[in-house]
């Protein structure tokens, strides 16, 4: 198995190099119906698709409860979610105001057989030129890394804000959670 991603050549206006260049993007994978994912779960696990329906629907609504309530929720054999907030810093306590909130996330924190899964997936790339002919085919042969944003090496990475505190933790905040370039600080609701 293999995660598919396209490399077309397109004019790239904006940027530091404008012209023409290989833009890469995820092949577009088609959903997988809920139900297809409760029929294969029962296949594997012998209990009835309704049962795990029922059973899903259920911690579905627990993770939603205390996700909202500040926990760190575990996704059992996938990692754990929260709920946090990308924000703008100030210098000033009597500048801090629910203004400065600019977006809520979802931040979800894989566990290490999943990242471990992403590691030893193969990427083929097709390339294509600016009318979609195939140029020619290449299978990854990179080393793997996998970003991990909790743990704060995603500004090795790129990450634009210069802040390199991800993940620290400082009174049950996370600030600098490396959100990732869009220039504001951010601090996520442990």
């Amino acid at each position: 198995m293999a995660i598919k991603v396209i490399a077309q050549r397109r004019e790239v206006k904006l940027g530091k190099n404008p012209g023409m260049k290989f833009v890469m993007r995820p092949d577009l994978y088609i959903p997988i119906a809920e139900k297809k994912v409760f029929s294969e779960a029962s296949t594997h696990s012998g209990i009835s698709a309704g049962v795990i329906k029922a059973a899903w629907d259920a911690a579905g609504e627990v993770i939603r409860t205390w996700a909202t309530e500040g926990h760190s929720v575990p996704l059992p054999g996938l990692g754990t979610m929260r709920f946090g907030v990308r924000s703008k810093a100030v210098a000033e306590l009597e500048d801090v105001k629910t203004n400065l909130i600019t977006t809520r996330r979802i931040v979800f924190t894989p566990n290490v057989e999943v990242k471990d899964e992403l590691k030893n997936t193969s990427i083929q790339i097709t390339c294509l030129d600016e009318d979609g002919n195939v140029l020619k085919r290449v299978t990854s042969g990179d080393s793997g890394e996998v970003e991990d944003n909790e743990n704060g090496n995603e500004s090795e990475n790129g990450n634009e804000n210069g802040n390199e505190n991800g993940g620290t933790q400082n009174g049950g905040t996370s600030s600098g959670d490396n959100g990732g370039g869009d220039g504001g600080d951010e601090m996520d609701q442990n």
